[in-house]
């Protein structure tokens, strides 16, 4: 029976390929800026577009590659993105990441991920779930029939239709963060009166270092 401790359910894309790169998710023309914002329409850029992309460029003037599957209307306003071996594959561009969330996705689903590509997205709030190859396929023709997929990160479940799907595997301490909304600067804040304790009792044993960082200050 279905768990009620749900921590996404939405709508899925489809796309069915192995070894999608980093520079595929977001070409390198598009890495000039660090603000994580921004980046949603050039998403898959030389998939979904007929022509060749460039910063600054009126994204309503261009010319959409309208069988590339994210331009499909039917897959509108969907979140969970479904792949295969080796997804985010390439260079370490923490882009990747931004570019994903920014479009609107909150999970990728794929049968392996590359490995920086993985902990960025522990690191920016995104959950990348690994499934087998047959689980994969499973998912893949859910989503191409349109059905809504629900996962149940606490008990680290996917389900649709209230059937379950598959199980996965997540680090605690990684599922915590997720579950908690926690980045690695929010992490470090949970433990703020820990660290004004440790700063207020180092201040009494070694007054020298704060005497000279408060003289550097000024």
């Amino acid at each position: 029976m279905k768990n009620t401790t749900t921590f996404h359910h939405g709508t899925a894309v489809p796309l069915d390929r192995d070894n999608i790169d980093t520079d595929q998710i977001i070409p390198k023309q598009f890495l000039k800026s660090i603000k994580k914002s921004g980046f949603g329409p050039n998403l898959f850029d030389a998939w979904r577009y007929e022509d060749e992309g460039f910063p600054g460029q009126d994204i309503s003037q261009r010319k959409l590659n309208e069988d590339f599957i994210l331009n499909q209307d039917r897959f509108d306003g969907a979140d969970i993105l479904i792949s295969k071996k080796n997804f985010g594959c390439g260079s370490s561009r923490e882009h990747a990441v931004w570019s994903l969330m920014d479009f609107g996705f909150k999970v990728v689903i794929a049968e392996s991920f590359a490995d920086i590509f993985y902990n960025n997205c522990f690191n920016n709030g995104l959950l990348p779930i690994s499934l087998s190859a047959d689980e994969i396929s499973v998912m893949l023709n859910l989503a191409e029939m349109g059905k809504e997929i629900e996962i149940d990160l606490e008990n680290q479940i996917i389900f649709s239709a209230d059937n379950e799907i598959a199980s996965f595997q997540i680090d605690p301490f990684r599922k915590k963060c997720i579950l908690e909304g926690l980045d690695e600067i929010g992490l470090s804040l949970t433990h703020a009166a820990d660290i004004k304790a440790f700063e207020e009792k180092r201040a009494v044993e070694s007054p020298w270092i704060f005497e000279m960082r408060n003289k550097n200050e000024n």
